[in-house]
């Protein structure tokens, strides 16, 4: 051999094999890699397991994987066997050997290389493209759950006259076989060709014939297959036209057939997949004839034909026929796309009214009195009220309430109250010290629901808390607190063993607990210690003496994540909202069947329309399924999650919908019967925030039912933006108790507007009835105003009150120091043919960290007020006094119950600085105004000293105004730290009508 190395002496430097010390080592430690790698496979697969176990959905874990695994498997195999036995066909037919040329003479080594490996080779590349082709089957478990258990609309397309089950659940079934068929023939023929080519099938320089004719023979076949498969793709886009999206000048997004697919692309189809057929059949016939002469031709003549007919034909007729008489050409197909988008996105029996936009009424007190009882007009905005709560109801730093809290009704005497509330959930940022032990068994839970009045505010423009203090209590009753599952609970608890839980803690300390729930997966065995420890990376819970008899692991706690688990062929809503049903925290999660196969229904980007200046300020809420395009939605499941226990229980809401009826078929026994919800949990139902705005965005093209009109564009409408802030984004809808104009009572219904597109005046007033159980629910109403005359919409109405000289000037003393202004939701209320818009003005002041109620914007029939309660503001707008309520009820301080007389003084002297101050603020006298703040904080502070005497000498009947006081309904008054006296603007007293 040469001399491959090199010292001087030419020597060779030979490496020896290992030794037998190293090879052992080197073998364990490839075993115990391999071991490492099974188990951490293992560990995956066994956590789901034994969560779906716990949560008693283990039937949805198995059909799920007994799915993908049967897809797995059967796709797997079918592309490895194509392959395989197209490589093993093609060696077969390899010539005998002849005269070596110069490029048999090179293929020959590569020949020689793999002899020893052929049936290694073979296996090795049918098990490649069988893993691939299986794991790309598998992740298609819907689409064959949907076509094997799909149940008929009863409703068919107008151009086929097809059931629209066959667009929804077969054609995509079917496409994906196609699909599989294409790259199965493709692969295939890449196989066959190299295998030809390496065994001298084919040659590209050699003298004589390029191929031999069993090599011919075999590649034809495989292209008469793959044309073959060509012409059914033909044939399936004749159908894909009814649910194709295209780009229609007049209106923008488009399903469905127009002119041109109905009289250029549907015929081009045919001809193309008769064309395709014989295409096909010319390939089959080399088997006899040997030559590629016809098969090439006719190859060429589809190529050809498919751009001749398919693309230049249908561009003629639309250049030539289309355009110049758009609207009548496509007026039918237009109608066919309103009709079927309005049936797929539910808003065909949308019930459209003309609105006047003004008020012919001169009686003015009848319209006062009308504005008290039109609707319960909502001044605690959930939107802004999030960090007074915190402030004055966190009790501990390590409770938290969301950014955006919740709108929920609760009857109190027999009469429904719209509420504001927020759980006070776990917030482990406020945990004194955070480690392994504090993070995750000591700290494990929030405690206790905090709601308030949404219509009215105290002197001070705090919320009235109907539930409220820790441990929780006031008008909600007894219910289980503890708040174990939660929108800000996302990491893991062990609860349940020897490490006791801080339960709260209260002036005499803090109160433990143990998890006496059944959620969780328990910790009692090695192995699943080991798996958990491996799944969520933290070697502790394998070892640490915290866990022992009765620990189970507590994960996937948000309401979103336990639903998205159980039922993964849903879609979820972006908010899911508490209440208290039957004596427990439930969370109500809104979730939607979906499909983007409605033929003729244009489709929408569900997180586009379901994005607000909400969700886009700092992310405050969740928008559902970013980029899931639909162009079919159904609020289908009415979901449960239990705060306590996790439980979650999915019930069958809209009876109807054949999407959640296939679903149902594929998942038996996972969704209960909808008579199961018990009249409690029904009186928290609501219409859901996402779907409707959904249909907001599709009603402003699709409220209209003429062609004519639709292709003209003169009414299209817009969701305007939210004029309350510098979003940029679109107002969100607001849910407000109020009565429509012929209705006889309020009803809790979700209201917007729609403004004109490009302008800000007013288009319509739309509102859906979101109360569930009644027979009104989920009717659309929408009043449309009058085109012939401007009718302010919300941009317009914020510029008046921001414009308004003397509530500019108020704005500006509210703003003095270091005081800000926050603008609550605008609400818009029908009243008596007018528009009543209201919006509550929030100011925090000074170190005030948290906003308090000030103001209330009012304007109505081109009056405006701004003034320190609603009640107030709607006498000056009317120029009238209610004669319903009472002037004494109007936004004043709840007082104490009872007070003892020193206490009283106190208070007495306290208003009495108070109402000083505040002239002060008027005349600008800043001197007077802080010696005023001065006397207020001593007067407050006696009244705290001479209430914890009387406490503490037994006193009875004295309510603790300082600091747990109680409001003549029930909830309670600030503390004085909590008092706000540091800025000028932050005493203004505010109240509600």
């Amino acid at each position: 051999m040469p001399d491959r190395g090199g010292g001087p002496t030419g020597s060779r430097i030979r490496v020896g094999r290992p030794s037998r010390r190293v090879r052992t080592l080197l073998m364990t430690l490839g075993v115990l890699a391999v071991l490492a790698m099974a188990f951490v496979m293992f560990a995956g697969f066994w956590t789901d397991w034994l969560w779906y176990r716990s949560v008693h959905y283990s039937s949805v874990f198995t059909t799920t994987l007994w799915t993908k695994i049967g897809l797995f498997f059967v796709f797997g195999l079918l592309m490895a066997a194509a392959v395989g036995f197209n490589i093993w066909l093609a060696h077969r037919l390899r010539p005998p050997l002849s005269a070596m040329s110069m490029e048999q003479q090179n293929l020959d080594r590569y020949r020689m290389g793999i002899a020893p490996y052929k049936r290694w080779l073979l296996l090795a590349i049918t098990s490649l493209v069988g893993l691939i082709a299986g794991a790309s089957a598998s992740g298609q478990w819907r689409t064959w759950l949907m076509w094997v258990n799909g149940v008929p609309f009863h409703q068919k397309d107008p151009q086929f006259h097809l059931d629209v089950s066959f667009y929804a659940f077969d054609l995509p079934w079917y496409r994906f076989l196609l699909g599989f068929g294409f790259a199965a023939a493709v692969l295939s023929l890449i196989a066959a060709a190299l295998t030809h080519y390496l065994y001298g099938g084919l040659r590209i320089t050699s003298p004589g014939a390029r191929a031999t004719a069993a090599a011919t023979g075999h590649l034809s076949v495989l292209l008469g297959v793959f044309v073959a498969l060509k012409a059914v793709a033909y044939w399936l886009d004749r159908y894909g036209l009814a649910v194709k999206s295209s780009d229609f000048k007049a209106t923008g997004n488009w399903t469905g057939l127009r002119y041109v697919d109905a009289n250029a692309y549907l015929p081009a189809k045919t001809i193309l997949f008769c064309i395709a057929v014989i295409c096909a059949l010319l390939f089959f016939a080399t088997l006899w004839r040997r030559t590629w002469q016809l098969p090439v031709i006719g190859f060429g003549l589809m190529v050809l034909s498919a751009i001749l007919i398919g693309g230049l034909y249908p561009a003629i007729v639309q250049k030539f026929q289309v355009e110049p008489n758009e609207q009548a050409k496509e007026a039918p197909y237009v109608e066919k796309n309103l009709k079927a988008t309005r049936e797929a996105y539910g808003i065909a029996g949308t019930d459209v009214q003309d609105y006047p936009g003004s008020s012919d009424t001169k009686d003015k007190s009848k319209l006062r009195d009308d504005a008290d009882t039109i609707a319960s007009i909502r001044l605690m905005d959930p939107n802004i009220v999030s960090p007074t709560f915190q402030q004055l109801q966190q009790v501990r730093n390590y409770y938290g309430f969301p950014s955006n809290l919740d709108v929920d009704r609760y009857s109190k005497d027999g009469k429904e109250q719209d509420t504001v509330l927020g759980l006070r959930e776990l917030n482990l940022a406020g945990i004194p010290k955070n480690n392994w032990i504090n993070d995750h068994f000591r700290y494990t839970h929030g405690y206790g629901v905090v709601a308030a009045k949404g219509t009215t505010a105290d002197s001070e423009g705090r919320p009235v808390f109907t539930e409220y203090n820790l441990p929780s209590k006031g008008d909600l009753g007894t219910y289980q607190q503890q708040i174990y599952y939660g929108e800000k609970t996302t990491q893991y608890s062990i609860v349940g063993g020897p490490q006791k839980e801080i339960d709260y803690s209260d002036d005499s300390g803090e109160k433990t607990t143990s998890y006496q729930g059944k959620s969780g997966v328990s910790l009692a065995s090695p192995v699943n210690r080991a798996a958990y420890a491996v799944a969520f990376g933290e070697p502790q819970i394998m070892y640490s003496g915290a866990i022992g008899e009765g620990s189970r692991i507590l994960y996937n706690r948000t309401p979103k994540e336990r639903v998205e688990a159980v039922a993964p062929w849903l879609t979820i809503d972006g908010d899911a909202y508490p209440a208290v049903v039957d004596g427990k925290i439930q969370w109500i999660v809104d979730a939607y069947t979906t499909t983007n196969g409605y033929p003729y229904a244009s489709r929408t980007t569900l997180g586009d329309t379901t994005a607000d200046s909400l969700t886009a300020a700092n992310n405050q809420r969740a928008v559902v399924a970013q980029q899931n395009q639909v162009n079919y939605i159904r609020n289908s499941v009415k979901a449960t999650v239990d705060a306590y226990t996790g439980a979650v229980k999915l019930y069958q809401w809209d009876t109807e919908d054949p999407v959640l009826k296939t679903w149902m078929k594929a998942f038996p026994d996972t969704v209960r019967a909808k008579k199961s919800i018990s009249p409690e949990l029904m009186a928290h139902l609501r219409y859901p925030q996402d779907l409707f705005k959904v249909q907001r965005e599709l009603l402003t093209r699709y409220h209209v039912k003429d062609a004519q009109t639709f292709l003209s564009g003169s009414e299209v409408w817009q969701v305007p933006d939210d004029p309350t802030n510098k979003s940029g984004n679109a107002v969100p809808p607001y849910y407000l108790s109020m009565k429509l104009p012929g209705d006889t009572s309020q009803a809790f219904s979700l209201t917007t507007t729609m403004t004109p597109n490009g302008r800000d005046n007013l288009s319509a007033f739309v509102s859906v009835n979101a109360e569930a159980g009644t027979p009104g629910y989920g009717k659309i109403s929408v009043l449309k105003l009058p085109t012939g005359r401007t009718v302010d919409g919300p941009k317009r109405v914020q510029s008046q009150f921001n414009s308004e000289p003397s509530i500019a000037e108020s704005i500006r003393l509210l703003r003095g120091g270091d005081s800000e202004v926050e603008y609550g939701n605008l609400l818009t209320v029908p009243l008596d043919g007018g528009l009543l818009y209201v919006e509550p003005v929030y100011v925090r002041g000074g170190d005030l960290k948290y906003p308090l109620l000030r103001k209330v914007l009012v304007t109505y029939g081109g009056s405006t007020a701004f003034e320190d309660t609603l009640g107030k503001a709607l006498n000056v707008v009317f120029g009238a006094e209610s004669s319903t309520t009472p002037p004494a009820d109007e936004g004043t301080t709840n007082p104490p119950t009872s007070t003892n007389p020193t206490v009283q003084e106190a208070l007495n002297d306290a208003q009495k600085a108070f109402d000083q101050g505040q002239e002060a603020l008027k005349k600008g006298d800043w001197k007077a105004y802080g010696e005023a703040q001065k006397n207020l904080e001593d007067a407050l502070k006696r009244a705290e000293n001479a209430q914890a005497k009387a406490d503490k000498s037994g006193s009875s009947g004295a309510d603790k105004t300082a600091g747990k006081g109680t409001d003549k309904s029930g909830g309670p008054s600030s503390s004085p730290s909590s008092s706000p006296s540091s800025s000028p603007s932050s005493e203004k007293s505010t109240g509600s009508g």
